[in-house]
């Protein structure tokens, strides 16, 4: 491992503990925080338990760290009223606070990428419309399966877990949950595949039989 991904990892990982720290203090429920910041943990924990064994591209890295960072703001301030998504609510008249499109938007938008590395290294998966189709339709399953949880979670506790459904009154965002982190999902292929392709390359991620990745 050269000096500058050590340099990399180093910077990701003090600055989300540095995160952490901060989100936990004094946040607006602590119940709703863990249940927010729930995913991030479990995702440090296996990049911590995989990191020798089938290292990820560094844009693989940063990309969790920013949707590691925005559960963790999600968490301290719940969903429904992250300040800066509630002043441009005020500011443009919307109907409701949007930080938590953008939380489901990288529900899909960042899988996306998790899902292409590991089928291009793990299976015999070539680029193309079968790997973006698989790709999309898992990270469509991801939402799905995080909407059931998040209503096995509010059957369990009632009220209790009110913000951590975030709705907002709206009887339609189970829906807007899921088509969002589908626009991610295509979106992020669309967008960051030819850079995830060269990230591959620089860092020797490919067998050699799939070295003339373009």
């Amino acid at each position: 491992m050269d000096k500058n991904n050590k340099l990399v990892y180093y910077v990701l990982l003090v600055s989300f503990i540095g995160i952490l720290g901060w989100s936990v203090i004094n946040p607006k429920d602590l119940f709703t925080w863990f249940l927010e910041v729930f995913p991030a943990l479990m995702g440090l924990i296996v990049i911590i338990f995989t990191f020798k064994s089938f290292r990820l591209s560094n844009l693989l890295y940063e990309l969790i760290w920013i949707h590691a960072i925005i559960l963790l703001i999600g968490g301290h301030y719940t969903y429904a009223e992250m300040p800066l998504f509630n002043w441009l609510k005020d500011s443009l008249d919307l109907s409701r606070n949007y930080y938590d499109r953008l939380g489901h938007f990288f529900q899909g938008f960042v899988p996306a990428m998790i899902i292409r590395e590991i089928l291009l290294r793990k299976s015999t998966l070539e680029k193309g419309k079968l790997l973006n189709f698989i790709i999309v339709s898992i990270c469509l399953a991801i939402s799905a399966t995080y909407e059931l949880i998040e209503w096995f979670v509010a059957e369990l506790t009632g009220t209790a877990a009110e913000a951590f459904l975030g709705t907002q009154g709206d009887i339609w965002d189970t829906q807007w949950d899921m088509f969002l982190a589908l626009c991610g999902a295509i979106i992020s292929l669309i967008v960051l595949s030819k850079l995830h392709d060269r990230n591959l390359r620089k860092g020797n991620l490919l067998d050699s039989n799939k070295k003339n990745i373009t």
